[in-house]
């Protein structure tokens, strides 16, 4: 039998599901070949071929995947949620954006605001500026970071904030610290499922695997890393 467990995943679970994985390894013996890219080209590498066991992505794409026959009907499972937060370097002066009105004068303090351009995050805080009505004043100041890096370009001087899910902030550090989660009001949570691919060519390891990530002892390190319980 196949002992490995391909695992394809978006980036920002990254920094809490790595942990687990050397732990399901020493339990089960099977080894876990991971990929990860940001939420749209896992989806996309998928529909194109790319073989997997397990995915981890947003639930609309699951279920996207799913009707398109790459990920087995019944599989999906919703595994937990990021919130969204705000990055500087650090050693930054402490920063209020605990009401919409302190993070509003955030942003347009700020001399420069890094987020990811093409991922989940990224489209809903350009939504959001549009909301708040300070599009406009803002905008100019964004840095389009790709690749999973918006947090990492904060702590090389890049930007001044970073705009990004909690997870990628506290996996930055110690040169990124976390300034704070977005207001309650603004809050946008960046929800993820996971999936068993329909081809795929170790199923039992796969679904072992899906039902240790999503146990009560995985529970602990994921609340460290940022992602949420749904």
């Amino acid at each position: 039998m196949n002992q490995e467990v391909r695992l394809f995943g978006a980036i920002a679970v990254r920094p809490a599901v790595l942990p687990l994985i050397s732990r399901f390894e020493t339990a089960t013996g099977f080894t876990v070949a991971v990929k990860w890219e940001l939420n749209p080209t896992v989806r996309k590498e998928i529909e194109a071929g790319e073989p997997f066991d397990l995915v981890i992505t947003n639930p609309n794409l699951v279920q996207d995947l799913a009707a398109a026959g790459k990920v087995e009907a019944g599989s999906q499972v919703a595994f937990g949620r990021i919130a969204m937060g705000v990055a500087a370097k650090a050693g930054s002066q402490p920063l209020d954006i605990g009401s919409v009105e302190a993070f509003e004068h955030a942003l347009k303090s700020a001399g420069s605001i890094a987020y990811a351009s093409e991922g989940t995050s990224g489209g809903y805080f350009s939504g959001l500026l549009e909301r708040l009505g300070i599009a406009d004043e803002v905008k100019p100041k964004l840095v389009a970071v790709t690749g999973g890096q918006t947090a990492p370009a904060v702590g090389r001087g890049e930007a001044e904030l970073g705009v990004v899910p909690v997870t990628s902030i506290l996996a930055a550090a110690p040169e990124v610290m976390l300034v704070g989660r977005f207001p309650a009001e603004l809050q946008s949570y960046v929800d993820f499922a996971i999936g068993i691919s329909a081809d795929s060519t170790n199923a039992e390891a796969a679904r072992q695997l899906s039902e240790f990530l999503m146990s009560a002892a995985a529970d602990g390190i994921l609340e460290a890393k940022g992602v949420e319980r749904c």
